[in-house]
């Protein structure tokens, strides 16, 4: 039988921590949190169920769940974040798998279900969200400063599971529009550092394309208000993303305006 660990990166999950743990009890072997300073009840909770707890300054996504692996002790890895949790059917399709051969370029994807204000959503683009989140220990690790991406040793084999893995994504609205403007926000500076060229048409277009994709094309429509507000706000993003990196290349012009007199 295949021994699975569970790998967590935590910062003030106490809201979800305690759900998400019991998800895993049913499946998992082990159970690693790797906290970045949380100063709530996270560690507390955490210490009521059997997990390999270790407190971690923050690295950067991609760093910290790299760290987060290392400290696996089991051949496969599931990676999970702390406002998530595995459904019942999930949670039966990772059982099977354990009894099975899983070879080693093998990896697992699951669909990913969005709860937003309470109400699970479809539409605006949240699902299905599929995400590789089950591999054997070595063959993947993470890159990437915002929205962070496995690298894999050689190419993968990719398997669907069944079930859905939940996502308590977001508890109110400002939660929400909060956490787009900080991606924004990565997103604007890793396009900056890269270099990649973003003239005034993505700037005029981008976020009204953005609104008509996830409202329209992706079904937002179809959850009221509720849709309309997320498109709204993933609109307002993409807009604050593109004016940040405006700004970013006004002041460089500046600065070299400056230098040349």
């Amino acid at each position: 039988m295949n021994k699975i660990t569970a790998v967590i990166i935590t910062h003030n999950e106490e809201c979800h921590i305690g759900r998400c743990l019991e998800s895993l009890l049913p499946v998992v072997d082990e159970v690693v949190v790797v906290d970045s300073l949380s100063d709530d009840a996270t560690e507390e909770i955490c210490s009521r169920y059997n997990v390999h707890f270790v407190s971690h300054a923050w690295e950067g996504y991609a760093g910290q769940k790299n760290f987060a692996d290392s400290l696996a002790s089991h051949e496969l890895i599931l990676s999970i974040d702390g406002d998530e949790a595995l459904s019942e059917a999930l949670t039966q399709s990772i059982k099977a798998l354990k009894e099975r051969t899983v070879p080693d370029n093998e990896v697992f994807a699951m669909h990913r279900l969005n709860n937003y204000c309470g109400r699970w959503i479809k539409g605006c683009g949240f699902y299905p969200d599929t995400k590789v989140r089950l591999w054997r220990k070595g063959f993947a690790r993470w890159e990437g400063r915002i929205h962070e991406w496995l690298v894999y040793e050689r190419t993968p084999k990719t398997t669907l599971l069944h079930g859905d893995l939940l996502h308590y994504s977001w508890a109110t609205p400002e939660d929400f529009r909060k956490q787009q403007f900080h991606f924004a926000e990565l997103g604007a500076q890793s396009y900056y550092e890269r270099g990649k060229k973003t003239g005034v048409l993505p700037w005029l277009f981008s976020p009204s394309i953005n609104f008509i994709r996830t409202y329209l094309i992706k079904g937002g429509f179809l959850y009221g208000r509720t849709g309309f507000d997320i498109c709204r706000t993933l609109m307002k993003a993409n807009r604050h993303k593109y004016n940040l990196i405006r700004r970013q290349k006004k002041e460089d012009r500046s600065k070299k305006q400056k230098i040349q007199i």
